[in-house]
């Protein structure tokens, strides 16, 4: 339990820090690339399925429901905190101009992939590509802002976190009626066409001068409750073969950490293990004060997993005991974990160094 109470107060003490919005940042920004586990709010101003800009979302965030796909703050909105960071606002927004992108610009987009075409069935969403895309955007207005050498600096000392993958396999691969990459690829080559796609992009930001990286991993996709809702799931357990689906993407993205710390001399990539730090509330709950592990807080159907949140639906009462609060998505208290274990873990949990030492450099 010790561990649950350091946590809770790493919540307490990141909310009253990002109230006030003050303090001396570890690095100039923070640019967050991936989909609705760090979308904050980019999916509210497209024409999209995928929103969660609705209560009972956001019920302990302190603006309420602003499309985070928690009850409270993501992975990166706590990643920011400790990093001394305000909100990273989203790229959507048409306030997100003039001085409130200096601190960083958030790109993420609830049902997007590493693959255009993934999420398409939801409406519009930023893939990968189009994310890119919306970068060099801010760029523009950084070279506007800042000039060449300030700009250069800024860059390389700024971090970018990209989170993909998850979606190119629950909103792709996993879903054969609507998509036919099963019938054409099995696991391995899949998860080889995602890496070969995803390279491409990485390498696009670094010549755009991005010069740190901290690239997360697939988590047990397995075990979220939306699949264990599924009718090939049995009773009490994971759906195995959708997590060893997953060993070839996330051996993949670590190994290609490690080619690019040795051929980019210039830039620090790390790997974030979300599937060991996820594994581990998963087999040790007591550690962090789980007590529900197998079914969503918001939901419907079995394991409340089914479907996300339904508008106004009451959610459980004891949300910090939970680890997922939908079908999909961790509760704010596992954010927390994933967050602090990026930034203050082992080369276990983050490699070859953790999001903490990559500010330093």
């Amino acid at each position: 339990m010790a561990v649950a109470l350091v946590l809770m107060m790493i919540l307490q003490w990141s909310d009253a820090y990002q109230e006030a919005a003050v303090g001396s940042p570890q690095v100039p920004a923070m640019f967050v690339f991936g989909d609705s586990l760090v979308d904050v709010g980019n999916n509210n101003f497209l024409s999209s399925f995928a929103r969660a800009n609705y209560y009972p979302y956001g019920i302990d965030f302190s603006g309420g429901p602003t499309g985070r796909f928690t009850n409270g703050r993501n992975i990166v909105d706590l990643l920011g905190a400790l990093l001394g960071l305000p909100y990273v606002p989203a790229f959507a927004d048409p306030n997100t101009v003039g001085a409130r992108i200096l601190g960083g610009v958030n790109y993420a987009s609830a049902a997007g992939g590493i693959l255009d075409e993934t999420g398409q069935h939801y409406g519009e969403r930023y893939s990968l590509s189009q994310q890119v895309l919306n970068f060099e955007t801010t760029m523009n207005q950084l070279r506007t802002m800042m000039g060449g050498r300030n700009l250069t600096q800024y860059l390389a000392k700024s971090i970018a976190v990209l989170v993909f993958g998850s979606n190119d396999y629950l909103n792709n691969y996993l879903m054969p009626s609507l998509y036919p990459s099963r019938d054409i690829y099995n696991p391995p080559a899949f998860a080889n066409l995602l890496l070969n796609r995803y390279a491409t992009q990485i390498l696009a930001l670094h010549s755009i001068g991005l010069r740190k990286f901290a690239l997360a991993g697939i988590g047990p996709l397995g075990c979220i409750p939306n699949q264990r809702a599924s009718s090939r799931a049995p009773e009490g357990r994971c759906m195995d073969d959708v997590n060893q689906m997953l060993g070839t993407f996330n051996e993949g993205l670590k190994s290609m950490v490690k080619q690019y710390n040795a051929d980019h001399q210039d830039a620090t990539f790390v790997f974030g293990n979300v599937y060991g730090v996820l594994g581990d509330m998963l087999n040790t709950p007591d550690n962090y004060g789980f007590k529900v592990i197998d079914s969503a807080c918001c939901g419907i159907g079995r394991n409340q997993g089914q479907i996300t949140c339904l508008p106004l639906v009451v959610p459980c009462s004891n949300r910090n005991q939970y680890l997922f609060w939908d079908a999909f998505h961790p509760t704010e208290v596992a954010n927390a974990v994933l967050a602090w274990r990026a930034y203050n873990g082992s080369p276990n949990d983050c490699y070859p160094i953790n999001i903490e030492q990559l500010a330093l450099i």
